[in-house]
């Protein structure tokens, strides 16, 4: 943290960004540092800020939790309307479930950050456009194209929120890297917030059944659904308002579980070959495949996410580099397995998809790989690593727009 201080003493929006990431550890490098950069820069003026700053933690305004609690009230409304209009529940959920949770935190971002209309204009039409669409496909539980539209719709709404999160400027690099941290907190954040709500709704529920009163079908049906509908709100708000509840926590995540992922995933990887399992033939064995490389692929995000504004051990960016060329090596038998089972039985939408998205991680991969090597080597920072990661983020929300939007028209909706 002090060295990143010193490096950008003269550049007040980076200094801004270290302060709001870890608000405690920068107060405490800063002071040590200020006999030595005092007059410097913006020192004094960050002297005389934290140290004359209040330490209450603030909460929010009451005008803040109003947005929050009517915008809450709208998606519960919209989580109910299969009970009020008495449709078939599997058809509204699987289509619309995205719709209940992305557009209203991106109108969070957009109201708070005040951002013109006419600046998300293009995002909003977008998803009015998709919840039409999604909602007009032909109903056929049978049809792949249709379980592909409604897996890839969802990542489609998360990068516009990434687009209304940055302020509408989705080209700068910086805003992206920071939307990934910001998915890291609010994910430690939800799961805080629904660990909190169990244990909150065992204890109503029990209470009330200790008293002759059932209230499980009515408290799960309304109060549940709605402490749900709000949990994604609640946490982006405490994220933003209280960074400094999660930012210890997603960094720890990062280099605890970093390790263990590369340790399990070679094991795991050696078991296969000792089991004799074969992704080129077993389907289902592939497709689990699939979701485990998709899971490390997360990881790695995340943990370059975190680390690339604080920079990390050589011990560290190791383990990263190490577990992005397993990562790479899981890849590659993943994607022949793909290609295997096309040049046998023919191209499919779901062959297709996700064919698509390998090639897609493989390169990705590849990028970041370099990059951390790089890093390994002392001749770039982690920081540039993240810049490399997010720099390629928009080429799966083109790729999702395809499936959703194209796929279907292209396979006859089979």
């Amino acid at each position: 943290m002090k060295e990143l201080i010193l490096s950008n003493l003269e550049h007040p929006f980076e200094l801004e960004k270290l302060y709001r990431k870890n608000k405690s550890e920068f107060k405490t490098s800063f002071n040590s540092l200020y006999p030595e950069i005092m007059g410097k820069g913006t020192a004094d003026f960050w002297n005389a800020r934290l140290n004359l700053e209040s330490e209450t933690v603030s909460w929010g305004t009451f005008h803040e939790w109003r947005f929050i609690l009517i915008a809450a009230a709208i998606a519960w409304v919209l989580a109910k309307l299969p009970a009020i209009f008495t449709w078939d529940e599997e058809f509204f959920y699987t289509r619309n479930l995205g719709f209940i949770v992305f557009p209203f935190v991106s109108a969070y971002f957009a109201w708070k950050n005040r951002i013109p209309l006419k600046s998300i204009l293009i995002p909003l039409v977008t998803v009015l456009a998709a919840a039409l669409y999604i909602n007009l496909l032909p109903e056929d539980k049978a049809s792949d194209t249709l379980i592909l539209a409604c897996i890839h719709l969802p990542l489609l709404l998360w990068g516009i929120l990434g687009y209304v999160f940055s302020g509408a400027e989705g080209k700068r690099l910086s805003k992206r890297l920071d939307y990934l941290n910001f998915n890291g907190d609010a994910v430690i954040m939800g799961a805080i917030l629904g660990l909190a709500g169990l244990l909150m709704s065992g204890i109503t529920v029990g209470l009330f059944s200790l008293i002759d009163i059932n209230i499980e079908k009515f408290y799960f049906e309304y109060i549940a659904v709605f402490g749900l509908v709000a949990a994604p709100l609640v946490a982006t708000h405490l994220t933003q308002k209280i960074p400094q509840l999660v930012n210890k926590v997603a960094p720890i995540i990062a280099k605890i579980f970093s390790p263990l992922v590369l340790i399990m995933l070679v094991i795991y990887l050696g078991a296969i070959v000792y089991a004799g399992k074969d992704p080129y033939n077993d389907r289902e064995f592939l497709m689990l495949f699939n979701m485990l490389l998709i899971g490390v692929m997360g990881l790695i995000f995340f943990s370059v996410a975190e680390a690339s504004g604080q920079g990390n051990s050589s011990s560290g960016k190791w383990v990263l580099a190490s577990l992005s060329l397993v990562t790479i090596l899981v890849n590659g038998v993943a994607l022949s397995a793909i290609a295997f089972r096309i040049s046998e039985w023919g191209i499919t939408p779901n062959r297709m998809a996700v064919l698509g998205v390998n090639i897609l991680m493989l390169i990705h991969l590849i990028q970041v790989s370099r990059k951390l090597i790089s890093t390994v080597q002392n001749k770039s920072h982690l920081k540039e690593v993240g810049l490399v990661l997010v720099k390629y983020l928009p080429v799966y929300l083109i790729w999702s727009a395809i499936v959703v939007f194209l796929f279907p028209l292209l396979f006859g909706f089979e």
